[in-house]
């Protein structure tokens, strides 16, 4: 391979090459940024805005629950609601129902100013994915939040419409491309590999309230149980076996009483069974 001006320069560090076509050589720039530390009292990390109806309340907590109750994935994440997230310092944050994220951890301690929010350069990622509830014609979860998740590189962005304000369909799943806009997933339900994880509109009772909710699921279309759902069924199976151990220890007595019967009709007629 031919000497290049960058070698002469001694520029390699900074330039590394990439492949060669004919004889062209490519290279790449790798410019480095130091971040100054920002001043954390300048960003608002919470607020007594009630911005909530019900339904949204309920459907948040239905997306977080399960992520923490099964064994879906080995990898660390971060998977919480209503958290504001802050990608750019000069930036106001973005607010979606709820967020996921993987190997990161949650802070240690949540009460330093930089640690009650997501953070991007502090966590050191974007989320991957993203889920809003449309509660409104307003809230532009379609333009300016979808705009502003496909620059942060979200790679799922999930749009829950339970009243169908925006779309006709209740569960909307677009995937990011590599041209950083978002295409729709045209599924029955969608399971979306990156994360591991499946979403769908599932006609059920949660806390007791029917509904159309969006649930997690696996690849083969079962949701992932909540906490009280996974209690239920063991308490539903503990139930099943204590009723088994009842049936068979009646059968024994029933067997019991019937040797017990027979004994006593062979010494009736004056016989004694070989022991």
């Amino acid at each position: 391979m031919q000497e290049s001006l960058i070698d002469e320069l001694g520029l390699k560090e900074e330039y590394k090459l990439v492949t060669q076509v004919g004889n062209k050589l490519i290279f790449a720039h790798t410019t480095y940024y130091e971040i100054e530390e920002p001043d954390y009292e300048q960003f608002i990390t919470e607020d007594d805005t009630p911005v909530d109806n019900i339904f949204s309340e309920m459907q948040q907590r239905l997306l977080i629950d399960p992520l923490h109750v099964n064994q879906w994935t080995e990898r660390d994440f971060w998977a919480s609601s209503n958290v504001g997230i802050y990608y750019a310092i000069d930036k106001p944050c973005v607010v979606p129902d709820m967020f996921l994220s993987f190997n990161v951890k949650k802070p240690e301690t949540w009460f330093d100013k930089k640690d009650k929010c997501y953070f991007t350069w502090v966590v050191g990622k974007s989320p991957d994915l993203v889920v809003e509830v449309i509660s409104n014609k307003i809230g532009k979860e379609d333009e300016e939040k979808m705009a502003i998740y496909a620059r942060m590189g979200v790679s799922y962005y999930i749009l829950i419409d339970p009243y169908l304000h925006l779309y006709p369909n209740r569960l909307n799943v677009f995937e990011l491309t590599k041209n950083h806009t978002y295409e729709r997933l045209e599924n029955e339900f969608a399971f979306m590999e990156e994360v591991n994880l499946g979403i769908m509109i599932w006609e059920g009772l949660f806390e007791k309230e029917p509904a159309p909710w969006g649930r997690w699921c696996t690849k083969e279309g079962n949701v992932l149980l909540t906490g009280a759902e996974r209690a239920e069924q063991e308490a539903q199976r503990a139930e099943q076996e204590a009723q088994r151990a009842e049936q068979e220890a009646q059968r024994a007595e029933q067997e019991a009483q019937r040797a017990e019967r027979l004994l006593a009709q062979l010494r009736a007629l004056g016989l004694e069974p070989d022991v």
